[in-house]
């Protein structure tokens, strides 16, 4: 029998914990080379106070020179002197860039600044010494005194800042030395309690989440989709509780076309269907036999019933299939003004019976369009008859495209009753009718603006509705080129 996720998980855990272990036996031993590193460390101070010692050396041996040289003329000496003060120049760097403290670094940029005090000073004498020229001022031999006593004073704060940092670095040790000793004792016993209490946790990480998604399963079972499953940990649970998602949202969907469905049937189909039983029992009834204007009249409103039905229906499949993200677009370049003559042509009929005028203007030369022209066809189908639908008799249906910055603009204007501002936002989505019908007395399915939007926002471009009551609508959609 193979071992369960949790099984596995302990025996993975455990593998982790005794490395763990051997590391903190590790620790212990690292604690001797961590005091061998100390060594380092004073190294670097006994550096600095030899420096320091150094320097003195070399600043009082200039001192004796360029006083000897003052005297005496004697270039040998001067010389001596240049080579002490490449030696004092250097060395002075060598601190600056070993200083590991702020107010050692201090100290050696104030000895740089006498030191370049005292040199300035001592060129000029010896420059005059060369000419023949007088001594300077004894004010500038008191700077030179000053610059030296400076030096000398920064040295020795040098050496009290060093022997500070030894006895303050010594005392560190020792401390840091006894509290490694307690952590790693403790790191011990912690990482071992850690290493069991990790591996359960993350072991639970998994568990938890297959129960959470068993149980989801069992509610999706018995019809409840409810709220998405949130797994964001282990990373392969999550991306199994995405795919898990995206089934139950496609299910939900297709519950949801199921009930649209049935709501449609309930309140669409049954009058339709009504007025067929009903002009079906009239003509069984033998009505019309003795007037066949009446039989006539009866058999009109059974065809229409009967279209209208057929219509509701594909706009119902047609919708239903958007909704599903399951509507597919063969995209190709096509020109639009084709499309739209051929629209307002099929229409024309049906214009000339109810003595509506189309109108179609085209502004300038339109760009090719990537589009399905079978659904943009559609569109504007859907669009113009409901332009000639809702025109009174005498009125007008414009057709209006023109070429955009990105794209094309196509308007389909009618000289109808317009619609309401309230209705404005909510036309476009399924079984919204408006005001409008209502006003006209016109059946519809209320699915053809919800189509149209589809559509358009399946293309990448936007669809909206200009209107104001008694001044008609425009119905306006946007395409990118």
């Amino acid at each position: 029998m193979r071992p369960t996720i949790f099984v596995r998980m302990v025996i993975g855990y455990l593998g982790v914990f005794i490395p763990v272990a051997a590391l903190t036996v590790y620790a212990f031993s690292s604690l001797a080379l961590f005091r061998s590193g100390t060594d380092n460390i004073l190294r670097m101070d006994s550096r600095m106070r030899d420096l320091g010692e150094s320097l003195s050396d070399s600043i009082l041996a200039q001192t004796r020179y360029e006083k000897k040289y003052l005297i005496t003329r004697d270039n040998e000496l001067y010389e001596r002197f240049l080579l002490l003060e490449k030696d004092v120049s250097r060395r002075i760097g060598e601190g600056i860039s070993l200083a590991d403290t702020t107010r050692k670094k201090d100290a050696l940029i104030r000895i740089r600044d006498y030191y370049d005090v005292y040199r300035t000073v001592f060129d000029d004498e010896a420059a005059r010494a060369g000419k023949g020229r007088p001594s300077l001022p004894a004010e500038y031999r008191e700077r030179k005194e000053k610059a030296v006593d400076g030096i000398l004073g920064e040295l020795g704060n040098l050496k009290l800042f060093t022997e500070e940092d030894t006895r303050e670095r010594m005392r560190q040790l020792g401390e840091s030395g006894a509290r490694i000793n307690k952590i790693a004792v403790m790191m011990g016993g912690g990482f071992v309690l850690a290493g069991i209490v990790i591996s359960l946790f993350i072991t639970r990480s998994i568990t938890r989440p297959l129960f959470r998604m068993s149980e989801k399963t069992r509610q999706v079972a018995g019809g409840d989709f409810g709220p998405p499953l949130d797994l964001s940990s282990p990373p392969e649970m999550k991306e199994l509780a995405e795919d898990f998602n995206l089934m139950c949202m496609r299910l939900n969907e297709t519950d949801k076309m199921k009930s649209d469905f049935f709501s449609l049937m309930a309140h669409e189909l049954r009058m339709p269907l009504a007025s067929i039983k009903e002009g079906t029992s009239l003509l069984l009834n033998g009505i019309g036999e003795e007037f066949p204007e009446k039989r006539r009249e009866v058999l009109t409103i059974i065809a229409e019933e009967s279209i209208h039905l057929i219509d509701l229906t594909n706009s119902l499949l047609d919708l239903s299939k958007m909704e599903a993200g399951m509507m597919t677009l063969d995209l190709q370049p096509t020109e639009m003004e084709p499309l739209i003559r051929k629209a307002a042509a099929g229409l024309e009929p049906l214009a000339m019976a109810k003595k509506v005028g189309i109108h179609i203007g085209i502004t300038g030369g339109l760009p090719p369009i990537t589009m399905d022209k079978g659904r943009i066809a559609q569109v504007l189908g859907n669009l113009l008859g409901n332009a000639v639908k809702f025109t009174p008799e005498g009125g007008d249906v414009t057709i209006s495209a023109q070429s955009v910055e990105g794209g094309v603009r196509v308007s389909v204007t009618d000289t109808g009753p317009g619609i309401a501002e309230a209705d404005l936002t909510t036309i476009f989505d399924k079984f919204q009718q408006a005001a409008v019908t209502k006003y006209n007395k016109i059946k519809g399915t209320g699915m053809g603006l919800a189509i149209v939007k589809h559509i358009i926002n399946a293309h990448g471009g936007k669809v909206w509705v200009e209107s104001e009551p008694g001044r008609g609508s425009a119905f306006i959609f946007l395409l990118p080129a």
